[in-house]
């Protein structure tokens, strides 16, 4: 659970390190890609109790990827 702990390390440090409002959150939803801001995202998802972290594809503060899920190629 790799991706968990990264995912989990990076909110932390948002909520309590950093402006929150700059970390974009990009996420899965049915077949379509959300983007919220990270305050958002947590009252849209009552605190990950309804959107599950594996449902997260991207994580951007300003123009940076912090986290981006690798898609599995078919071949």
């Amino acid at each position: 659970m790799v991706k968990k702990g990264i995912i989990a390390e990076i909110f932390s440090k948002a909520k309590f390190a950093d402006e929150s409002q700059s970390y974009k959150i990009f996420y899965r939803n049915f077949e379509k890609t959300i983007e919220t801001t990270l305050p958002e995202f947590l009252v849209q998802s009552n605190n990950l109790e309804t959107i599950p972290i594996s449902r997260i594809n991207k994580i951007k503060k300003n123009n940076t990827i912090l986290f981006e899920k690798k898609l599995a190629r078919s071949e």
